[in-house]
């Protein structure tokens, strides 16, 4: 039992994404049990949510995995809630297909420097030129594909399952370069918590955000429907169809618990961006 003075409010923030409104829904509403922490909901797109952690606006946040070597000094990884693709990941795609070494000449769309796509799309093609574009709004990574200049463009979240509809074709699967290239799954996002809320606070939060994802899980179709009913996203995006796909893919028993190959993964990303200077520093993964 958590006595009444242990209570407090977290700024959890996340993306629109349905695979991030998924695990956090119950403990945000209470659905389980949160050891007397309440959590207020800060939402934005996955780039901004990076920046947010960085200036120390946010106590827990979903964050890409290549962002947090700038922050490790300040936030911890939880071992849970990460996105984790087995064999598949972001697509970068074009209006017609050429060969992928040949990015390395192209103007490529990226939804943020310091996304996890952005780091692989590095490692594939390190000579390439990126331009930020925010994937919010959805439509936005389309649009900049047929922008003068922009040859391809890195599309992450449900635009992996709907790009073909635009008439786009895939160059490559990050996901599935990286697991040519390691052996390895490809972990996109992770969950950090604030280093300075103490022990206690890290152990109570990591439990409850824990149990939402459980929940989640185990009222799998009720969750669909309550991303389609209360998380506004396109049309095309809000079938039930899709998400069940999308939700197969990124939120899963992976997302409850990271396995060994994912925390493998996790610092084989930090040692490659490291040692291609893409990362700042050395990182050592640390998960709590």
């Amino acid at each position: 039992m958590i006595s009444p003075d242990t209570n407090t409010t977290l700024r959890l923030a996340y993306s629109p994404d349905a695979d991030d409104a998924f695990m956090f829904r119950a403990a945000l509403e209470g659905l389980v049990d949160t050891e007397g922490l309440s959590f207020q909901p800060v939402t934005s797109d996955t780039q901004n949510l990076n920046d947010m952690a960085e200036r120390g606006e946010i106590d827990i946040s979903a964050v890409s995995v290549a962002a947090y070597p700038h922050i490790a000094d300040r936030f911890v990884m939880f071992a849970h809630g990460g996105s984790v693709g087995m064999g598949y990941g972001p697509v970068i795609v074009a209006r017609g297909a050429f060969p992928v070494d040949e990015l390395n000449a192209r103007l490529i769309a990226t939804p943020g420097a310091r996304t996890t796509a952005h780091l692989i799309t590095r490692l594939i093609a390190p000579d390439a030129r990126m331009t930020t574009v925010p994937i919010t709004p959805y439509e936005a990574i389309f649009d900049a594909i047929d922008a003068c200049g922009v040859g391809a463009g890195i599309i992450i979240h449900e635009g992996r399952l709907t790009y073909e509809r635009h008439g786009l074709v895939k160059i490559v699967d990050l996901g599935e370069w990286w697991w040519e290239q390691t052996g390895l799954p490809l972990p996109l996002g992770a969950n950090v918590i604030r280093r300075s809320l103490g022990p206690e606070t890290i152990a109570r939060a990591s439990r409850a955000i824990q149990r939402s994802i459980r929940w989640a899980l185990d009222h799998r179709e009720e969750m669909i429907r309550f991303l389609i009913d209360h998380i506004h996203r396109p049309e095309e995006v809000a079938t039930p169809e899709l998400l069940d796909k999308y939700l197969g893919m990124y939120a899963n028993e992976e997302t409850y618990s990271y396995s060994p190959a994912s925390l493998q993964a996790v610092q084989r990303i930090f040692d490659l961006g490291f040692e291609r200077g893409l990362l700042p520093v050395k990182t050592v993964a640390e998960f709590v």
